[in-house]
């Protein structure tokens, strides 16, 4: 068991709403919490829709690891933003041990399944932007099916250790969701962490991008694809840039946090209080940011939630239509064909595209990340 000083140090750290009654959190953290719940879950499920209602989406390997990075961001969304919001807002933890074991569990579960999803990606890309026709025996979507079991078996083995390493602490007449581990385990725990959940993720990711990046830059290309191709390499850039650089500031903070507490000198004030915070805020935001991107950067996404939003509007017309149509239904008048018609037409133009969001992997003037 740690000793008594650092018990009241990390019980401080893990509950300074109550140590230091900040009471702008009380209000600020619902609010920013809430943004972030409400824009996870409406931009991930848009994402899902998209590609779920895509009839060739199994095909494509780049859309089978875009949907596995939406679950696991819709999952930490859902499962883990709500409870980790009362830490700022409650003077204790309410939800029980085995909630603040599961949802624990769960933020490092999608954290990992994330970051491998994003390193697997950069290889996916490099691959198919380098080598366009040898790369396609291995990019197939039996293998990305594979690779996301891989990357979920992983995640589950890496953050299963989560599940024992938080539990409720009684302390000031209420129960805190705080580490319960020695302080060599958690630093051994919080080290590896780091390395196998950020670091190493970071390094396959800026190397495979770095590739990408030079290959597209330095290739020689026919005169006549020239403009087109320029093109391609600006939204491939700005879309590799954007992924990285939002994964890596978003999740650093966070990683930085636990690591001076563990390694270093971390003082219990409110400026530490309010980076530990912001530091979440940062990590939770990046599971809502990725459908931010691929709306701006991805026209045929675009063009994805559009349909989504107009068949959402068209379904809720034809029901309202439908109600109305079966309460002045003259007895004995069969409209039913015209009506199966209608709704089989509509159904139809809310099929999206099947090569409306295909990621070519051939020629480099197409390429794009969605």
């Amino acid at each position: 068991m740690m000793e008594h000083e650092d018990f009241t140090s990390l019980a401080g750290y893990w509950n300074s709403s109550d140590s230091y009654q900040f009471s702008p959190a009380s209000v600020i953290v619902p609010v920013v919490f809430s943004l972030i719940f409400l824009l996870g879950t409406v931009g991930n499920s848009l994402v899902l829709a998209v590609l779920l209602r895509n009839r060739q989406m199994g095909h494509n390997t780049t859309n089978l690891f875009i949907l596995n990075l939406s679950l696991a961001d819709f999952f930490f969304i859902v499962f883990c933003v709500p409870f980790q919001a009362t830490i700022y807002s409650l003077e204790g933890w309410v939800f029980g041990s085995f909630i603040c074991k599961a949802v624990h569990f769960f933020i490092y579960l999608t954290m990992y399944a994330s970051s491998f999803t994003l390193a697997a990606v950069s290889v996916d890309r490099y691959l198919a932007i380098r080598y366009p026709l040898r790369s396609r025996e291995l990019r197939t979507p039996y293998n990305a099916v594979a690779a996301m079991a891989v990357i979920w078996g992983l995640s589950v083995v890496f953050a299963g250790p989560y599940l024992s390493y938080y539990d409720l602490i009684e302390w000031e007449s209420s129960y805190i969701c705080m580490p319960g581990w020695e302080e060599w385990r958690r630093k051994v725990m919080d080290t590896s962490t780091f390395a196998f959940g950020y670091v190493i993720p970071v390094l396959v990711i800026s190397l495979s991008y770095t590739r990408t990046i030079k290959y597209l830059w330095t290739a020689v290309e026919p005169l006549e694809d020239m403009s087109e191709s320029k093109k391609a390499k600006r939204k491939v850039t700005k879309m590799i840039i954007i992924v990285t650089i939002l994964f890596c500031l978003c999740w650093l903070p966070y990683h930085v946090v636990i690591l001076r507490y563990l390694y270093g000198d971390f003082p219990f004030n409110q400026a530490t209080y309010a980076f530990r915070l912001l530091s979440h805020c940062m990590a939770y935001a990046n599971s809502c940011l990725n459908p931010i991107v691929y709306a701006l950067v991805s026209k045929h996404f675009r063009k994805g939630f559009k349909k989504v939003f107009s068949c959402l509007l068209r379904k809720k017309h034809r029901n309202k239509v439908h109600v109305l149509h079966a309460a002045h239904t003259v007895p004995g008048f069969e409209a039913g064909s015209t009506e199966v018609s209608q709704v089989h037409e509509e159904n139809n133009r809310c099929e999206l595209n099947p090569d409306s969001l295909a990621v070519p992997s051939g020629s480099s003037k197409h390429l794009h990340l969605s």
